[in-house]
């Protein structure tokens, strides 16, 4: 089973294949994202890596605080998208 990490702080430079090599080095990497801002094209500055169970806890020990592309990582196990009120405080049909 794989399981979903959160990588927050990412540089603007990083890219999939970028984010992919650094978690290769904890083990079998299934999936990543990098997720892009649609109007501007550029990183929002996190992304998603899916790893199997037993390298995923590797990768968080290995990464998290740790340095790529100059900015310090923030790896965790990502949580389920919860709803969340609109912004706009009109209600939904």
């Amino acid at each position: 089973m794989a399981k979903k990490l959160y990588i927050g702080n990412l540089s603007y430079n990083t890219t999939d294949e970028g984010l992919r090599a650094a978690f290769q080095q904890a083990g079998t990497v299934v999936s990543v994202a990098v997720i892009m801002d649609k109007m501007t094209g550029r990183s929002r500055g996190f992304g998603f890596v899916e790893m199997e169970d037993a390298d995923a806890d590797k990768a968080i020990d290995m990464w998290n605080g740790k340095e790529l592309d100059g900015r310090e990582l923030v790896v965790n196990e990502a949580r389920p998208l919860e709803d969340r009120p609109r912004r706009d405080d009109r209600p939904r049909y």
